[in-house]
């Protein structure tokens, strides 16, 4: 090994150990509590050598959101495989909630605390949502009269999709299991499935915001709140497609 690879590799053990330390402190105490010089204990270094790594207390933060995010879009992963899309939609609403509810702190720091800190795990979800529209039809996202085999292919891609953007890739699931419920006819033609896969996610931040920031939320178990939502949102997406009335007159 030479000694230029050497140092980079200590450099990058010395990011981690940082990352690892400024992880632990937010989990045990809070993103308040946070430190360049808190972590630096931590680690038996100087604030000095913290900022030759990173520039600011804000760039750690960043660095854990996406971290956290990445570890969020895991827990989607084994649920691609359900075949039904409506499923599918409320397996990754379940996983969404179970993931914020058992990573308080996490949570708090990728979508509560700082907007900048939101979008370093989020951004770029705009842009690809910009390519949608570029090769889309009317509503800004790909058109649903695409054969059930693209369909399927668009699913199966999603997850792969912006594997560099997770925030994108996420979106990229969810609209994915709208066009095929389009596409099938559960849901109306003229579905905006990028708009309905934003409310979607915003639907289940809130559940997750309130259980953290209220007590007394919810009143009902959590697992029923979430069904309920879950259900409100995709139940008519179960009902087979009736044909129109004749009109009479």
């Amino acid at each position: 090994m030479g000694i230029a690879e050497r140092k980079n590799r200590q450099k990058q053990a010395l990011r981690e150990r940082i990352l690892d330390a400024a992880r632990r402190i937010v989990m045990r105490e809070g993103f308040a509590a946070l430190s360049m010089r808190k972590i630096a204990d931590a680690i038996e270094y100087s604030p000095a050598t913290l900022y030759l790594h990173f520039a600011s207390r804000d760039e750690i933060a960043h660095a854990l959101c996406e971290e956290g995010f990445a570890q969020l879009l895991k827990t989607f992963e084994p649920l691609a495989a359900i075949v039904d899309p409506a499923e599918r939609l409320k397996a990754f609403g379940r996983a969404y909630v179970a993931f914020g509810v058992a990573h308080p702190e996490t949570y708090r720091l990728i979508f509560m605390e700082d907007p900048s800190y939101t979008g370093a795990a989020f951004g770029g979800a705009a842009k690809a949502r910009a390519v949608d529209v570029s090769g889309s039809g009317a509503g800004g996202v790909p058109s649903a009269q695409t054969a059930d085999g693209d369909l399927q292919d668009q699913t199966a891609d999603a997850s792969h999709a912006n594997s560099d953007d997770p925030g994108a890739e996420a979106l990229h699931i969810m609209i994915a299991a709208l066009e095929e419920l389009k596409a099938t006819g559960r849901l109306p033609a003229s579905t905006d499935a990028a708009v309905w896969a934003e409310a979607f996610w915003a639907t289940m931040h809130g559940i997750v915001a309130l259980n953290l920031t209220c007590p007394v939320f919810p009143g009902a178990p959590l697992e029923t709140v979430v069904d309920v939502a879950l259900n409100a949102w995709l139940g008519a997406a179960h009902k087979t497609p009736q044909p129109a009335l004749p009109v009479t007159g």
